[in-house]
Parts: C-alpha cells; sequence; structure tokens
C-alpha cells in the first residue's frame, strides 16, 4: 500500500509579489496624500483661529486703555500723539500700508503690572501708554529674516514716571520713548504678531452753521487722511480737512470734541507670513492680491470719555 507523498506548498510567485507591492504603494501614497491634505487644512484653520485670537487680543487691549483715556483743557500740554509712521522694511521690500506710532494717557488698568492697592502701587492712576508696529524677530531682536515678522508692541509707563517725566509737557513722545530705560520695541512690550496694518480713525463732534456735525478722521498716508493727529489743551491739531467744501472748516474741526477711535487692523496668518519671507516673486499688485487672501481684517470703535 503506498502512502501519499507529502507535496511542498506552493509559495508567491515573483509576478504576484510585484503586483501586491504595486498595489501597497498605491494604498500607501493615496493615505499619505489624504493625510497631507487634512493636516494642511488643519493648520490653515489653526493659524486662521490663532490669527483671530491675536487681532482680538490687540484690540481689547487697545479699547480698555482708549476706554479711559484721560485729557485736560485749558493748557498747553499735549495729551494725545497718533503718527503715520510705516515700520522698517519687510519680506521682499514691503511696507505695511499704514502703521500708527501712538502715545497717549490713560487711567490703564494693569498699572504697577496690576498690583493696584498693594504696596508695589506708587500712587496716581494716570500712565502713559504707546503703541508701535514695525518688522522684526519678536524674540531675539536679530537682523536675521527667518523669523521676522510684523510685530505690535505695547509700553506700559506708570503714574509715578508719568507724573514726573510726561505730564505737563508740549511734546509727550520724546520722554515717553525714554522713560523706563526700555525702547517700546523690546520684547517685554510684546503684544501681538502678523499684524500687517494698524489704523486708527478719530471721530470729532464739531458744530457748523446747521447744527451738530460728526467728523471722521483717518490717520494715515492716504491723500484723505492726515499723518498726524494730536489733541493738546487748547484742542485738536491737525491739518485734515474735512472735504473740499471746507465745512467745517479746519479751525472748527480744531474746536470740535473726541467722541470715539475706531481701530482697524490686518492679521497675517502664519502661512501667509511664512510665504512672504520665502516669495521673491510678491511684489506690487501680486502682493497686495496675496495679503487679500491670506489676511483677516477687525475693527472696534471705542467710545471715549469727555475730553
Amino acid at each position: 500500500m503506498k502512502t501519499p507523498s507529502n507535496h511542498s506548498k506552493r509559495g508567491f510567485s515573483l509576478i504576484e509579489l510585484l503586483v501586491a507591492m504595486a498595489i501597497t504603494t498605491i494604498i500607501v501614497t493615496v493615505l499619505v496624500s489624504v493625510t497631507a491634505m487634512a493636516l494642511d487644512t488643519w493648520n490653515r484653520s489653526r493659524a486662521e483661529i490663532r490669527a483671530a485670537r491675536q487681532a482680538k487680543s490687540m484690540i481689547d487691549s487697545m479699547a480698555r486703555d482708549f476706554e479711559s483715556f484721560v485729557s485736560r483743557k485749558g493748557n498747553t500740554f499735549e495729551w494725545l500723539s497718533a503718527k503715520s509712521t510705516p515700520p522698517s522694511e519687510g519680506p521682499n521690500g514691503s511696507l505695511s500700508p499704514n502703521a500708527i506710532d501712538l502715545v497717549f494717557f490713560s487711567a490703564a488698568t494693569d498699572r504697577y503690572n496690576g498690583k493696584i492697592g498693594t504696596a508695589t502701587d506708587l500712587g496716581g492712576d494716570v500712565s502713559t501708554v504707546g503703541y508701535k508696529l514695525t518688522y522684526k524677530d519678536p524674540i531675539a531682536g536679530e537682523d536675521k529674516d527667518e523669523y521676522k515678522t510684523f510685530v505690535l508692541y505695547r509700553k506700559l509707563v506708570d503714574p509715578k514716571e508719568t507724573f514726573e517725566k510726561i505730564l505737563g509737557q508740549a511734546i509727550i513722545k520724546t520722554p515717553f520713548d525714554a522713560a523706563s530705560g526700555t525702547a517700546i520695541d523690546k520684547k517685554e512690550n510684546f503684544i501681538c504678531e502678523n499684524v500687517y496694518q494698524f489704523t486708527l480713525t478719530f471721530h470729532v463732534g464739531t458744530t457748523i452753521t446747521t447744527g451738530l456735525k460728526s467728523v471722521t478722521v483717518p490717520v494715515g498716508k492716504g491723500a484723505n487722511s492726515t499723518e498726524e493727529f494730536r489733541i493738546t489743551g487748547s484742542g485738536i491739531q491737525t491739518t485734515y480737512d474735512p472735504d473740499g467744501a471746507k465745512e467745517p472748516d479746519n479751525a472748527q474741526l480744531k474746536a470740535g470734541r473726541l467722541s470715539a477711535a475706531e481701530i482697524s487692523i490686518t492679521v497675517l496668518s502664519d502661512f501667509g507670513m511664512q510665504q512672504m519671507r520665502r516669495r521673491s516673486d510678491l511684489t506690487g499688485a501680486k502682493l497686495a492680491e496675496f495679503i487679500a487672501k491670506h489676511s483677516y481684517q477687525y475693527s472696534k470703535v471705542v467710545q471715549l470719555p469727555g475730553s
């Protein structure tokens, strides 16, 4: 009686292995592509949310300062200075279309590092607040372009130093810059990054022959704006001419009352800022189109106390 012979099991042929490897490669490639697309979408969404949060933080901070704006009439002192000064040159020679160098007096709630009423509180409530937009590395401040971005800084000078060095001056910008022994664009004064544009529009109530009228005065470099806006104890100082008919004329505007400030900012997403650094073709109209696509605009009108 013959016993059946045990035949060895047949393995995969070379063609079968190649086909299996090809199918596996296709599947892995599809999975990697889908994952990459999902990660890219997630990163962009995260960048948009981060830009929105940064913008809200910056606007809320400035709104709080403006809500406690301090000024007094019947003197020759300066109480607010807003000047259009675009920041240092950005990537590919780009410049912010508008940036305000702003200094004013405010009863800031975070004076003395927020330790009001403690031993750290040296008295007084009128602080000096300044905002400035520049293009630099927010941490190291070095000349390397890798981490440079448009950075908004906020500097707060506490009431004691404000009273001793800044209050009662005809021009407050110079003593403010020298106060506290630090420049405004130091890392401790960092408040927000990727701020491509920072604009202020002041609302001024003035009296004309037909009654009360509210005039909006944008601070900027454009034809329909003023490069400088100041509040002094003797009134508003500006060269702004509201309209061709000159009504109200500049004298009436200077005698007007500052009622509100409209804060407007344009914030770039992280992706947009990275592309601006890397792409040398982003100039002129192409840069403007790119900014419009990868930026987010926010604004807020803040009612000011009687000035």
